[in-house]
């Protein structure tokens, strides 16, 4: 089967669709029923205060623990048999590992829709079922004369995870989540750009304008005119939509990532990147922009 076919395939699955619509609101509200709290966690799981998502990291603890271990087997079933504990070792921290992946990559699908949520729902049922035949294996290597069909297991398991490591791949190149959706060949002004006319922005509003070729947003909050960029970098959302909050801040319509206006900073998940924030005057009776600051590489 081609690429497409497969993915198409999994698209189509109305279970999915339905499965998503159950779980999803599920976790969300189980988030908001902590408050300030859960926000807080939610916030840590995303990755927010590190910018940059939380759960591409740690997938890397299970993957690469059960890569080592499938080589100390191979090495082991050819004759190097003290080389077997550090296989069941592997096993071992590549389950804990994907504890902390299960539970950052939750919090992640949690802002996704339609199709991107479908393909992150069997992403994560492959990775149940690849934790499921590593967590036999590993109780059975415990067992005697059972060391056979422990590594058979680990070995199946490994197939399963790499094939939703094959889909959380497309997640990030194809479907583009997790990519910060600021990042453009467009180049922001450097120079000082009229974008609206002072008058044409009225106090707590807010409006989408274009700095060149550069989608802006433009607020004005207690007499303080604010501008960062408009497009959501967590899946592209259009700020110009969301909600101005009392605070100075903007809440995306599409997932609920809140952004500060006066910097650009993330105040709240899923978002991991911050907005890139512009400069702003009034000369003449035209707001003008020009970008503040470039964003970490």
């Amino acid at each position: 089967m081609t690429q497409e076919t497969i993915l198409d395939t999994i698209t189509r699955q109305d279970w999915l669709g339905t499965a998503g619509d159950a779980i999803q609101p599920a976790v969300i509200q189980a988030f908001e029923a902590g408050g300030e709290a859960g926000q807080k966690i939610k916030n840590f799981l995303h990755g927010t205060w590190l910018g940059h998502p939380l759960h591409p990291i740690i997938t890397d603890v299970p993957i690469g623990a059960w890569t080592t271990a499938a080589v100390l087997d191979g090495l082991s079933l050819c004759g190097q048999r003290k080389l077997a504990p550090g296989a069941d070792a592997a096993i071992l921290i590549g389950l804990v590992g994907a504890v902390g992946a299960a539970i950052t990559g939750l919090t992640d699908w949690t802002g996704t829709t339609k199709k991107k949520r479908k393909l992150g729902l069997m992403h994560g049922l492959l990775n149940i079922g690849a934790t499921a035949l590593y967590t036999t294996s590993y109780l059975l290597r415990r067992q005697q004369n059972s060391r056979g069909a422990a590594i058979g297991l680990s070995l199946l398991g490994y197939g399963v995870v790499s094939a939703s490591a094959y889909l959380g791949g497309h997640l990030v190149y194809g479907e583009q989540v997790s990519v910060d959706h600021t990042a453009t060949s467009v180049e922001y002004p450097s120079e000082f750009v009229g974008v609206l006319p002072d008058v044409d922005l009225a106090e707590n509003t807010m409006q989408r304008v274009e700095a060149g070729s550069v989608p802006v947003l433009l607020a004005r909050k207690n007499g303080e005119i604010f501008a960062i960029a408009h497009t959501c970098s967590h899946l592209g959302g259009p700020l110009s939509e969301g909600t101005l909050l009392p605070d100075g801040s903007v809440r995306c319509p599409w997932h609920g990532s809140v952004f500060s206006l006066k910097d650009g900073c993330v105040l709240a998940g899923p978002a991991t990147e911050p907005q890139p924030s512009f400069e702003v005057r009034v000369q003449n009776g035209q707001i003008e922009v020009r970008l503040a600051h470039t964003k970490s590489a």
